[in-house]
């Protein structure tokens, strides 16, 4: 009571000193601050990361024998194995969208042959052919929609794979060389920021190395080209460099 009075009495006192000027005393006004959100996480920066998981190739094998029936091939298998390898990347954020560059090499032990359709007999020719993919790396862009700490991502680019090949003739014996391919890769992904600087992602790729050649089969074979496309599906963690969070408000 006696504060409340004391604040009348200035009131009243304020009230007739401003009296002439046509003020009036009334309780002041305040402006509330705004408030303050969760921090928006921020993809901008370097990384580093490794990655592992496994790849599943098509090999389609053409001779002089030709397609197979209304197939696009002589011979045709799969090959499959484990994929493991680091990154490198650069990523720039405006609003929710980012942008960047990667890079990565890998090692491959995707593999695979034609053995079954031998066993079973049901290839044109009397040898068995098999490929190897054994290693690569890739220059990509990416691009993606972030949600804080959220980025759904797609990537395209150039790809590199070293591959080994080997026929197998029962009498013949083994002719086998390796394989320098250039290629296209594209794919895409879901990377989410576990902390600041760790980052976890799942993603797809596919690769099309294209042709290769064999001209002069050093065990009797029929000249021949194998086409090669490979789809791998990876978990990755990577380590991003700077970029704090940026407060929202």
């Amino acid at each position: 009571m006696h504060n409340e009075a004391r604040s009348l009495h200035h009131c009243s006192a304020r009230s007739a000193a401003a009296h002439g000027s046509g003020k009036k005393c009334g309780p002041s006004l305040y402006t509330k601050a705004p408030a303050i959100a969760a921090p928006a996480y921020d993809w901008s920066g370097f990384y580093l990361g490794v990655f592992g998981g496994g790849g599943f190739g098509n090999h389609n094998l053409n001779n002089a024998l030709g397609p197979a029936g209304a197939a696009n091939y002589t011979i045709n298998y799969s090959s499959s194995g484990g994929i493991a390898g680091g990154e490198i990347g650069y990523n720039v954020q405006s609003d929710s969208i980012v942008v960047g560059v990667e890079a990565d090499g890998f090692w491959s032990g995707v593999k695979g042959s034609d053995i079954g359709q031998f066993n079973a007999g049901t290839l044109p020719i009397g040898s068995v052919d098999a490929t190897s993919l054994r290693d690569g790396f890739t220059v990509r862009a990416r691009g993606g929609i972030a949600v804080d700490r959220l980025l759904l991502f797609f990537t395209g680019g150039w790809a590199y794979g070293e591959f080994q090949h080997t026929n197998t003739d029962p009498v013949f014996g083994v002719d086998q060389f390796n394989a320098n391919r250039s290629g296209l890769t594209a794919g895409g992904g879901i990377a989410y920021a576990l902390t600041n600087n760790l980052i976890g992602k799942l993603e797809y790729r596919y690769y099309d190395f294209g042709r290769y050649e064999r001209a002069a089969p050093l065990n009797g074979q029929l000249p021949y080209t194998v086409d090669n496309t490979l789809s791998v599906v990876t978990l990755g963690l990577d380590y991003k460099f700077g970029g704090p969070v940026v407060a929202r408000y």
